[in-house]
């Protein structure tokens, strides 16, 4: 996953470095660009010749009719370009996600940030790790220090509508902006404890983030029901509000 993840960022990075590369609108309005195409099929192709019986789910190709879906008990599930609004910024704030899923859970993922040269990577189970200018490191929460009021990590084009509220809530903390699935990488790395998402994310925005942090010994969590985020459980591929927090922190004030 790691390595297909890391090709997936060469294709990106070959687009990145262009003078114009160009940006087009889907139907939601949401921009998409030659990186975005060019990832997904790389991710793809690796995958087929990977688990050829194993479906695949992908932001650029989510046309999958929820009676085929519904039958999945295994799948991958990818975001080829995620943070695609920072990629056009080109402030290198954007990753590759790749995420299995098991039985709607989402049991192994890998976070690569080409830019960044930081690739986050874990599984149930079985730990989770930080990978950067050939270094290893052990992604462990329990092995961070509370500070005394807790680090939040928002969105940086997105805004979460009741974002204001639930700080308001919580009391004293620190906020940082940054894009993609990194906010759930800085909460496995010990640099935030908190992510409050309270506005819409597909299944894919999430899925490969969520497995790192969980593997890490984090939460991620439906902020009405508690529980932790599930998928392919319904036809819509929308996600409910969710937190995602390193242990210190609860969920809801």
């Amino acid at each position: 996953m790691v390595d297909i993840a890391k090709e997936a960022g060469d294709a990106i990075m070959g687009v990145y470095g262009s003078v114009d590369f160009g940006v087009e609108a889907k139907a939601d309005d949401s921009p998409v660009t030659a990186a975005d195409i060019a990832s997904h099929e790389a991710i793809v192709a690796r995958l087929a010749q990977l688990t050829p019986d194993i479906p695949v789910m992908s932001e650029e190709a989510a046309d999958i009719s929820w009676d085929e879906r519904k039958n999945w008990q295994q799948y991958w599930l990818i975001d080829p370009l995620d943070g695609t609004k920072e990629f056009i910024k080109r402030n290198g704030e954007f990753t590759v996600n790749i995420a299995f899923i098991d039985c709607g859970k989402a049991v192994a993922g890998v976070v690569f940030a080409p830019v960044l040269n930081k690739c986050y990577y874990g599984a149930l189970a079985m730990g989770a790790w930080l990978t950067t200018d050939n270094l290893v490191f052990d992604l462990s929460v329990s092995e961070h220090k509370a500070p005394a009021k807790p680090r939040v990590v928002g969105s940086r084009s997105h805004v979460s509508p009741g974002l204001a509220s639930y700080l308001a809530k919580l009391g004293p903390h620190s906020m940082t902006s940054i894009g993609s699935s990194l906010k759930f990488c800085l909460l496995a790395e010990g640099a935030a404890e908190i992510y409050p998402r309270l506005g819409l994310t597909s299944e894919w925005d999430t899925a490969a983030a969520q497995a790192v942090l969980e593997s890490a010994g984090g939460a991620v969590i439906n902020y009405e029901t508690g529980l932790p985020l599930d998928y392919n459980q319904k036809e819509n591929i929308l996600n409910p509000y969710f937190i995602a927090m390193a242990k210190h922190w609860p969920s809801k004030q």
